[in-house]
């Protein structure tokens, strides 16, 4: 059953609402995505790109030959990959509102892949309001830990 779902930037300067008609992810593992995100990979969900309304347009740039991409100019958050002549794109996964929805069923791009960050269950982990430099530094500058 298809979904009206919103997201954007960290800032809130770009927003955007996207029709969604399934939970279906993919990993992007190339270097292209890799060096713009700065990531080891980046989650997208594809759309298209009709089913798209922005509130304010990102700015892009022409990050290959072959593609674009979508970003807040005042904040760098990346928001979308978007094929030359393509009636579809690619909605980055952090920057919807409720990005939890969402699995992954594929890889892309699997020739960048970092093998030892695709699995990272056994790693110790913690919460952000369990780290007391954090949390203080958090507390000091907005009065409590964001969500």
């Amino acid at each position: 059953m298809a979904q009206q779902m919103t997201g954007g930037c960290q800032c809130g300067n770009v927003r955007y609402t996207v029709r969604i008609d399934s939970d279906d992810a993919y990993l992007c593992h190339c270097r292209m995505c890799q060096r713009a995100t700065g990531g080891v990979s980046i989650a997208f969900k594809n759309v298209a790109r009709g089913d798209v309304t922005w509130e304010r347009e990102p700015e892009r740039f022409a990050s290959s030959p072959i593609a674009r991409r979508g970003f807040c100019a005042t904040c760098g958050t990346p928001l979308t990959f978007e094929g030359n002549g393509s009636d579809r794109m690619d909605l980055t996964i952090g920057s919807f509102d409720d990005p939890y929805r969402f699995r992954p069923t594929e890889h892309s791009g699997f020739e960048g892949v970092h093998e030892a960050w695709l699995d990272t269950r056994g790693l110790p982990a913690e919460r952000t309001e369990d780290n007391p430099h954090i949390k203080e530094r958090w507390i000091q500058a907005i009065g409590r830990v964001p969500d």
